[in-house]
């Protein structure tokens, strides 16, 4: 219990502890850091999902910050039940199908997330050399990436904080300079047939429009 009988779903830092190292477990496998600069953006993804599954299961500071700014005004009688941890559903009103929605969107978008880094990751792995262009290389340059941003997204929809919402952006960015570094190396490596690849295939999003 919490104060005038309201329960409180957190403090459960075991699950804390769980569910960043099963995510870590996951990415890590399709996006082993080796050099430096990797580590470096590994580690801003790994603080992501430390901040995120904190606030989840283990101290909710979103919740008391819009509580102490929104007061009587907060829309939910239990703020600390866990169900009112996502805020989408608790500010569009709450009920079971908008959490079904949720749960439906986010989940996908992790899964898909998944699916897209094992494809990337094990079309490295049998490259044996040669440029891959082809599989999911042939819709974005570097979907491994893309889908780790499809996997962060998804549990920002499931379970928004103000903080993973602000290092979301430094999260993408540190990708993106990676990426950038990445494709110089394999500029010096492929010459122009990378820098074709390139001018065919976009960065992270593909290419929606009928016949490209």
């Amino acid at each position: 219990m919490h104060g005038d009988g309201i329960s409180y779903a957190y403090g459960f830092w075991s699950l804390v502890l769980v569910n960043v190292l099963l995510f870590l477990f996951f990415v890590m496998s399709f996006l082993a850091p080796v050099r430096k600069r990797e580590w470096r953006s590994m580690g801003m993804a790994a603080a992501f999902f430390i901040a995120l599954f904190t606030e989840m299961y283990g101290f909710p500071l979103t919740i008391y910050i819009l509580t102490a700014a929104l007061g009587s005004k907060y829309p939910a009688l239990n703020p600390f039940a866990h169900d009112s941890g996502h805020l989408w559903v608790t500010f569009l009103g709450g009920g079971q199908l908008t959490l079904s929605i949720v749960h439906l969107v986010s989940n996908g978008l992790i899964i898909a997330g998944f699916i897209i880094m094992a494809a990337g990751w094990r079309k490295i792995h049998s490259a044996k050399g040669r440029l891959v262009a082809d599989g999911v290389y042939a819709r974005v340059r570097h979907p491994q990436y893309s889908g780790l941003f499809l996997v962060t997204i998804g549990l920002l929809i499931q379970w928004p904080t103000i903080i993973t919402a602000l290092m979301w952006p430094v999260l993408i960015a540190a990708y993106y300079f990676l990426s950038k570094k990445e494709e110089g190396e394999m500029i010096a490596e492929f010459g122009d047939e990378y820098r074709r690849y390139m001018e065919r295939v976009p960065m992270f999003a593909p290419r929606m429009k009928a016949g490209e």
